[in-house]
């Protein structure tokens, strides 16, 4: 198991449209990949429970993988994160 922190930067936090791209990067892993922050642990691999964790704009969250991926998937999806998910829908 790893975990890595980040800042999330999407205006609308991870909201619909960026926990809908989370997700689907996230499941790309066979990895368990969870969202942590002050609210609790969530699976980053649904909607629902990316949605439940409430993230805003400008919070730090931490990443923990877990599985034969887990490099590769903190790697990738803390990048992701630290960039805007949002802005790969708008270019």
């Amino acid at each position: 198991m790893i975990s890595g922190k980040v800042r999330v930067i999407d205006e609308t936090g991870l909201h619909l449209k960026p926990a809908g791209i989370l997700c689907k990067k996230a499941v790309k892993y066979s990895s368990t990949v969870k969202i942590k922050n002050k609210n609790g642990i969530y699976n980053a691999k649904s909607v629902l429970s990316v949605l439940g964790a409430c993230v805003r704009c400008g919070e730090e969250i931490e990443l923990i993988c877990e599985g034969e991926d887990e490099e590769e998937a903190l790697k990738t999806l803390t990048k992701e994160i630290s960039q805007g998910l949002y802005r790969e829908e708008l270019l």
